[in-house]
This record gives structure tokens, sequence and C-alpha cells, in this order.
């Protein structure tokens, strides 16, 4: 994990987001991180039901945008993307999204993008741009550190995260370079396929967190078919945090912002103090 705290203006900052996972297991639990898209199922309730997840005991929201070629996405989240871009769904929106969450409440965001939107916005232009609306950086699942140094430049004159992802096929030089080159946290990928909930989480994510442990990571964070309580509280007996997306897509698509924030509140309460009883 990198330890740079930005330079110039943001000389002295550190990131929110390690803060609050940190911060969560001196507490004995663990960091719920949820996932939603923008402008599903519209850019309004978008808002509503982001600030239903802080509202419920989400720890930091990961925030995803809309993109026509979505590898990573499964089925859930590629209908409710899709039906974000057939409402009209553009980048600003994302900004928009952003500063209207974080006017109202006081949980880090992240935005989870693809790279070609940000490079046609321009590298630098979105960064300030994040920074202006109150978010706390980048989720980039197409992005290696080796293609990175745009961002990595533009990250650490802001003072944004930047979350690169690690996969049980990498390498053990590739995580380390994951590891480095992350501010926040590394995004853990629990299974080699796409996004999705599944019964059982793949064994996979706790050899993978426990090499990344190995090469200094301090915080890791497990994504991809995490979707029950249960299974929030296997990751967090191992890893930092459980990151949440696919179910809460659902919730929200089946039963609105109040069925999410149902499925919120008993997530968050799995992840709380893990301790065993004394």
């Amino acid at each position: 994990m990198s330890t740079e705290t930005g330079t110039g203006s943001t000389t002295g900052t550190t990131s929110t987001v390690e803060a609050t996972i940190a911060r969560r297991r001196s507490e004995g639990g663990g960091a719920l991180i949820g996932y939603l898209p923008v402008g599903f199922p519209t850019l309004t309730e978008s808002i509503d039901a982001a600030v239903a997840l802080a509202q419920n005991g989400v720890d930091v929201i990961e925030l995803g945008l809309p993109y026509t070629d979505p590898v990573m996405d499964g089925p859930v989240i590629q209908a409710a993307t899709q039906q974000a871009l057939a409402n009209g769904f553009r980048l600003r929106h994302g900004i928009e999204a952003v500063a209207a969450i974080t006017a109202q409440v006081n949980v880090p965001v992240l935005v989870m993008t693809y790279w070609n939107p940000i490079m046609q916005y321009g590298v630098d232009r979105f960064a300030d741009d994040l920074l202006a609306a109150g978010g706390a950086g980048l989720i980039t699942p197409d992005l290696i550190p080796d293609d990175a140094a745009a961002w990595v430049g533009a990250s650490t004159r802001t003072g944004l995260d930047r979350v690169f992802l690690a996969a049980p096929s990498s390498s053990d030089a590739r995580l380390r370079q994951a590891v480095d080159a992350s501010r926040g946290f590394v995004y853990a990928a629990s299974t080699m396929g796409i996004t999705g909930a599944r019964g059982d989480v793949d064994s996979a994510a706790r050899v993978l967190v426990d090499r990344l442990r190995a090469v200094g990571s301090t915080s890791a964070c497990v994504g991809l078919g995490i979707s029950t309580p249960e299974q929030v509280r296997e990751i967090l007996a191992y890893a930092d945090g459980a990151i949440v997306g696919s179910a809460l897509v659902k919730a929200l698509s089946d039963g609105g912002v109040p069925a999410l924030a149902v499925l919120t509140r008993d997530l968050a309460a799995s992840a709380r103090d893990l301790r065993p009883a004394v």
C-alpha cells in the first residue's frame, strides 16, 4: 500500500478510505463496501439509494459508472448499467451524483470505472472534478499499474485514492506492484470470473489475501460474489473489507430503496464486532 500522501496543496492528506477500514478493524470488525451503479433506476433514485447505503451501515460507497463494454460485470449489474445508459447516462452525471451524495452523508465515495471513459474525459480534468465533488478516488478494474502513469500522477497531485485489482492468477511480482501502487486498499478479486452473487465465495480469496499480506498489503478488501451476511463474516475473518455489489443492485431492482436498506442493515450488522464472546 502506497504511503504517499499527495503533493502540493494535498501534502499531509490521508486516505479517508484507508482510515475508515483501519478504524473498523481496530473495533474488532471489518469494513463493508457497497456497490451501486449511477443512473439506475434513474439518476435521482441512484443518489437516494447510495445515501441509503451510508445511512444503513455501509462504510465506503463504490459508485459504478455505466459503460458500454462492462467486461467484469455480471448479468444483474450489466442489466442495471444498460438501463442507465438507455436513460441517457453521461460521465458528468457520475460527478453530479458524487457531489449530491457527499453533500448528504459523511461516507467516502469511490468511483468504479473502466479506463476508456476517463481517458476520453481527460485524466487530470476528471481528477479535479472528482475532488471538487467530494469523491475519494477511483477503482479501475481494467487499468494495471504499468499503464497508469497519468492516473498515478493525477491522483498524487489531488490526493485521490487509486484502487487496483489483484487476481488469484497474478504472480507475486504483480501482487507487489498492485500493493505498492494502490492507495486506500487493494481489491482482491475472489474469483477469476465476473461479478455476481454466489452461493459460496471461492476459497481462492483467502489464499489471495494471504499472498497480498506477504508482499506488504495492510488493507485488502475482497469482492466478486459476496451476497449474504454469512459470507461477509466469512470474508472479514481474514480480509479488511468485504465488497457487495450484485446483491445490493438486485435488492434495489426488486424492492426499491426500502428493500435495499433492509439488506444493507443485515450486511452491516455482520461486519461489526467479529470477536468471539467471552
